[in-house]
Order: C-alpha cells, then sequence, then structure tokens
C-alpha cells in the first residue's frame, strides 16, 4: 500500500509540473484514466485519486461525459 500513495502523489506532481511549464496549456484535455493508467504503470484507482488532487488544486476541471482538461488560470 505504501507505493500507492507514492504513486498518485507523484503522478500529480508530475501533472501539475507540466501544466506550470507549460507543456500543457490551459484547455488542453489530458489522456484517459485508462491511457494515463497505462502510461505511469499503475491502477486506475491511482489515477483517479491523482485527478482529485490536481482538482483540489484547481489545475484541472472535469467535464462529465468529455475528459478533464487543464484548468484555464484565475
Amino acid at each position: 500500500m505504501p507505493t500507492e500513495r507514492v504513486d498518485y502523489r507523484r503522478i500529480a506532481n508530475d501533472i501539475a509540473e507540466k501544466i506550470k511549464s507549460g507543456e500543457l496549456a490551459p484547455g488542453t484535455k489530458l489522456p484517459s484514466t485508462r491511457e494515463l493508467a497505462e502510461q505511469y504503470g499503475v491502477h486506475i484507482s491511482t489515477v483517479n485519486r491523482s485527478m482529485s488532487i490536481l482538482k483540489d488544486r484547481e489545475l484541472v476541471e472535469g467535464h462529465p461525459g468529455k475528459g478533464v482538461y487543464v484548468a484555464e488560470p484565475e
């Protein structure tokens, strides 16, 4: 279990860094949960937890049925 805790934070921080660096611009659609899970080699639930952190930080926003997008800066 401890590795999962590290994984979801690592993924959230990695995506946050890509957003802050401009690699992921506002309005950019993130890959699907399944694609991110494959990319990072983790379970889908780990990616979901990472997305929750990013939403709490207001870096991404979910659009039901459409996906998760990089939020516009306030």
